[in-house]
């Protein structure tokens, strides 16, 4: 007896085998494979999680061992290298026909691929802008209002208080920001406590503070129940005080984290003292 055929596969199980593969295969490999999976790959719900490389040009790429470098590299091939960052994000959002609902940009967005995002992606829940588009962090919060469901945010630096209160009026399922390399006044953390009280999930890694603002934050925001704050400055990792306020979070990590010791500017009278 002759076995079934791969295209003869269901199409709602194929469907749901493919919205799991990467955007990679699911590009340029699986839609060559047959008819029917070409079929099942243009299939919204294939395209719910747009994980984009950190890089869409071969030349951005510095690592030559770069994981992005293959995928870049076949791109140009495809499209002779006249395919702009935004006509990439475009012609992938327009995949998901309004489903994508998990989106990490690559680098070199401008304002046009977040525009785009903001107006066909009304069911988007987790968002990463990533660390290489800082310049688009400023035109975050008058987009947010289009993202109700949004649940998690990861930014790079700059501009958190003008986005976090937009979060807090626009987003109340918000639970999750990622926000490492920022530096934070207790400004900044009154901001953040008042706009996000009920923020679960927070990482400030390798960033700086002032010891009072980690502690506004420890303090304000009580249902966090995973705080990373490792190798950041402003505070040793082995203070009492802070280890103590953050003892019911059941995942708090600050390895690392230290105080940076002042420098002493040079004058006639230190070096006469030398």
């Amino acid at each position: 007896m002759e076995g079934r055929k791969w295209e003869d596969l269901n199409k709602d199980i194929l469907v749901n085998v493919l919205r799991r593969v990467g955007m990679e295969s699911l590009l340029l490999d699986v839609p060559f494979v047959c008819k029917s999976w070409y079929k099942a790959s243009r299939e919204p719900q294939c395209w719910e999680h747009l994980i984009f490389p950190s890089y869409i040009k071969p030349d951005d790429i510095w690592e030559e061992e770069s994981p992005d470098r293959g995928f870049a590299e076949r791109l140009a091939m495809k499209y002779q290298e006249n395919l702009s960052v935004f006509a990439f994000v475009k012609f992938i959002v327009n995949h998901s026909c309004g489903n994508a609902t998990i989106i990490k940009l690559p680098g070199g967005c401008a304002e046009e691929a977040l525009e785009n995002i903001a107006n066909e992606c009304p069911k988007l829940k987790i968002l990463d802008v990533g660390s290489y588009n800082i310049s688009i962090n400023a035109i975050i919060p008058k987009f947010i209002s289009k993202w109700k469901n949004l649940e998690m945010l990861k930014l790079g630096k700059f501009y958190l208080k003008e986005i976090l209160p937009q979060i807090g009026l626009h987003c109340n399922n918000f639970i999750g920001l990622s926000a490492p390399y920022n530096y934070f006044e207790k400004d900044d953390s009154s901001t953040l406590v008042a706009s996000l009280p009920k923020l679960e999930y927070l990482d400030l890694h390798r960033g700086g503070f002032e010891k009072e603002a980690l502690l506004m934050i420890l303090q304000g925001c009580k249902q966090l129940v995973h705080l990373d704050v490792t190798k950041c400055f402003g505070f040793h990792d082995d203070d009492a005080e802070i280890l103590e306020l953050a003892s019911h979070i059941p995942v708090f990590m600050c390895e690392g984290s230290m105080v940076v010791p002042k420098i002493e500017p040079v004058s006639s009278q230190n070096i006469r003292d030398i």
